[in-house]
Order: C-alpha cells, then structure tokens, then sequence
C-alpha cells in the first residue's frame, strides 16, 4: 500500500484532494469497458504546484503515476494497470479558464478543462475554438492535445496540434515548465511544445494550455447527400475543394450498414435521405454573406448531381436540423456498442486511396471470415477512417473477439501498411496498439522515442506500459 506515500499525498493535496476508497469504476475503467484497472489511490490535485508535488513524491518512493484528463480515450491509455500499484492522477480538479486575450485570439485554460467549456468560453466572445469531437462534454483540453485529437474539422483547422500555441508541462522531475506563449512565432530553440502534445502522458503532465481561436463564421450550412460509391465520394471531395476552397469545413463519410445500426438502436433520430451505400456530410463555414453561401452550396450540390458524383441531397433548413444531421454522425459510436462488442481501427491512408483501400480490406476480410458486418464511417477529408469490424449477426460478439481479433488485426493493418497507411489516426497508441506500434514502426523512430523517454523519464514513471 505505501503508507508513507499516501500519508505525504493526504498531507500535500487535503481530503478532497485523495481518494482512498469508494466506487472508483469511472477512473479505473475505460470509455468502452475494455479495460479494467486498480488504482493504488486516486490523486485530484487543484493547481499545477499540486500536479508537481504529487510527481515529486512518486518519483521519491519510487511509484509510477497515471494521468487522467475525462477518460473518454479509446486505446485504454488513462487506466492503471490491474495489480494496485500505480497512482491514477486526475486533472479534473484543474478545470479553469486562466485568460482570454481577445486581440491575440488566445485562451488559456487548464487541463482538466472540458472541451465543451473551452468552446463555450470563446463563443462568448464572438470567437471559435474549432476542435470538435462526440465527447467534447466529457473529454479535457488535457487529454486533447496529450492524444493530439483529430475530430471534425481537421480537414479546415488542423488537428488538436495545430491549435496549440503554448503548454504548461511538469516534467517526470516534477519541475513546472511554464511555455504559455500566445506567440505565432519563436524560433529559439526546439520545439518542446510539439514534443509534449500526442505523447500520451510519458513524458510529461500538461497542465494548462494556450489556444489559438478564430473569429466566428458568418455563415454556416450543412449538407446530407447520398453516393453509390466511395469513387463518386471522393469526386465530390475534389469538386467540393476546388468549388469551395477552405470554405469546406467537414467532410464525413457513413456506410450503409452504420447508419442501419443508428437506425435500428437509435430510432428517434430522424434519417430524411433513403439509404444508400454511401452517405456524406458535407459543412461549408464562411464569413461571407449565409445568402452567397447557400448559393455557392445549392451550385455545388447540382454540378455533382449533374456529374453523378451524388445521387440525392439534402440541405439542412435550420440549425435544429443542422445538429440531427451531426448527431446521426456523432451517434454511429453508441449504435455499434449497443449492437456488441466490435473490432476497432483508427486508421489514416492517403485520401486518393481510399477507395481502392476499402474495396481490397473489404474483400480479405469477407474472404476470412464470411457474414463480417463493416461500420466503415469517419473523416474522409483527412483520410481517417473508423474502420471498425462487427461479429457475424450468429456468432456472440465475446467469441467474435477472443477468437478473430488477433488475425482481423493483422489483416487490416497489412492492409494499411501496403496503402502507405498509420495505425493510428487520431486516437492514440496506449495499450491496444503498444505492441502493433512496436511490430511496425520505423525501427529508427522507436529508437529515437524510446531515448526521448529515458531521457525526460529514466525513473519509468510517468504511464509506464502504454504507448511504448
């Protein structure tokens, strides 16, 4: 148990501060309920000085840490280990907004800030922080920019990176870097800020940030369209580029057996458009006047019904309607959980191969294992795709599991490897894909990774066991 460590904890952070006992299921188990730890304590320190008090300490008695921003990650990289011996750090108590400076278009915030607070506090300013994700009422900045999040609206702003100007990081040590520049530009030195954001917790706690926002648009529409091919899909894209140029904001492509799960879990969500092999969701944001950009969308969507690209569309009326055709985006997730146990990729390939990508992963798949159900969705703009496998609709999806997901696994990601590919494309490595990371990443890179943490961590103690 470590009496000496927890009674050093206890004095440091208060009763609020330490958790000892009590159901401790929403730390210590993950989002999907994939993974199931046990945490030595919990630690909920309210300010940075805390954060590096409590790092001191491990580093003293010799305890590994793991941080934890709202645990809504899906690579189990924010649950201990199941032997009770690492202490689970949660940000959640650092949850303010510093400062919002309006002419910089900046705002800084801590960590355990959720994502949806961060967006509230630019809107009321007129601005935007354009990182978009299903679980931004949940999810923290923290665990953002530490898994560097893609979402929505890569394809406009970036991912969660691009959106960092500064970071406030204690180091294993349990000293406080203090980087919260607004600056655009700095050109001394390396770029500590980049090698903090996507590590995932092992090289250091971020505990606030500097974000970088953006005026409001003026105009923003929505669109469903229908598409018989994922080919017609990807020359929508490129009329659409050429057509609206960065006016093009998302780009999101759903299956029609994903939808069908929406469907069949989630009745009250309304589908206006028939079911199709392919549906889109396009959104145009512009500063221009709503009246141009509604004709600039209205002439896009009739040259690609003209060229065949679509086969039906629908422009969203209202804002309400405008939100039902996100949520039937943002709810494919739920639907397939609903529906059991499934297999998970997060995966990037270049955006020209898509199509060709799916058609040949598709095929070795249906050859290995006849009756697969695909939930193929996600961010056609940027080339990452959630190309998740469901069991046969007669085989439990436990069993699906345990006896095909080691061979799925290397099947899809043979596949990804021969389409110049990642295996991870905005969620993260953590646990699920330590040991794909270390099969498959350039033998170089791992080399360099593993001397950085050494380097930053040679105690091990920052998430040991996730990432490498």
């Amino acid at each position: 148990m470590n009496p000496q460590l927890l009674s050093a904890l206890r004095e440091l952070l208060g009763e609020a501060g330490l958790l000892l006992n009590g159901d401790w299921s929403r730390y210590q188990q993950d989002w999907r309920g994939r993974y199931q730890g046990r945490a030595l304590a919990i630690a909920r320190p309210a300010s940075t000085a805390q954060v590096a008090g409590v790092v001191q300490l491990c580093a003293r008695y010799g305890v590994s840490l793991v941080p934890q921003g709202g645990n809504t990650g899906l690579v189990g990289g924010g649950v201990p280990s199941s032997d009770g011996s690492q202490l689970l750090l949660s940000l959640e108590r650092l949850n303010q907004v510093r400062e919002l400076d309006i002419p910089n278009l900046t705002l800084t915030v801590e960590a355990g800030c959720t994502l949806q607070s961060a967006q509230l506090a630019a809107e009321a300013q007129g601005l935007l922080f354009p990182l978009s994700l299903a679980s931004e009422g949940s999810c923290t900045i923290g665990g953002n920019l530490a898994t560097n999040a893609g979402g929505t609206q890569v394809l406009r702003y970036g991912n969660a990176r691009a959106m960092c100007l500064g970071l406030e990081v204690v180091t294993a040590a349990g000293d406080v870097w203090s980087g919260l520049s607004g600056l655009r530009k700095d050109n001394t030195g390396y770029d500590l800020r980049d090698l903090f954001i996507g590590s995932e917790g092992t090289l250091g706690v971020i505990t606030a940030a500097t974000l970088a926002l953006v005026p409001q648009p003026r105009s923003q529409m929505t669109a469903l369209v229908t598409c018989k091919s994922l080919d017609a899909a990807l020359a929508l894209l490129s009329l659409a580029r050429g057509r609206a140029g960065p006016a093009l904001t998302a780009f999101e492509v759903m299956n029609a057996f994903s939808l069908q799960l929406v469907r069949q879990h989630l009745p009250q969500l309304r589908q206006d458009l028939p079911s199709s092999p392919w549906t889109v969701l396009l959104e145009l944001s512009s500063s221009d006047d709503p009246a141009h950009t509604r004709t600039q969308f209205e002439s896009l969507l009739n040259l690609a019904l003209e060229d065949g690209s679509i086969q039906d569309a629908l422009i969203a009326e209202s804002l309400a309607q405008s939100r039902n055709f996100w949520q039937l985006r943002e709810s494919i997730s739920m639907a397939q959980s609903k529906e059991g146990l499934n297999i998970k990729h997060d995966i990037a390939v270049p955006v020209s191969r898509i199509p060709e990508f799916v058609a040949a992963t598709d095929a070795r798949l249906a050859a290995h294992l006849p009756g697969l159900r695909m939930v193929n969705f996600g961010h056609m703009g940027d080339g990452n795709l959630h190309y998740n496998v469901q069991s046969p609709p007669d085989m439990a999806p436990a069993e699906f599991l345990a006896h095909f997901e080691s061979p799925i696994n290397q099947l899809v990601y043979d596949a990804v490897g021969e389409f110049g590919g990642s295996i991870s494309a905005e969620h993260g490595i953590g646990q699920l894909k330590r040991d794909e990371l270390a099969q498959r990443k350039d033998p170089v890179a791992l080399g360099l990774m593993r001397t950085i943490k050494a380097a930053l961590d040679p105690q091990n103690l920052l998430n040991p066991g996730r990432f490498l």
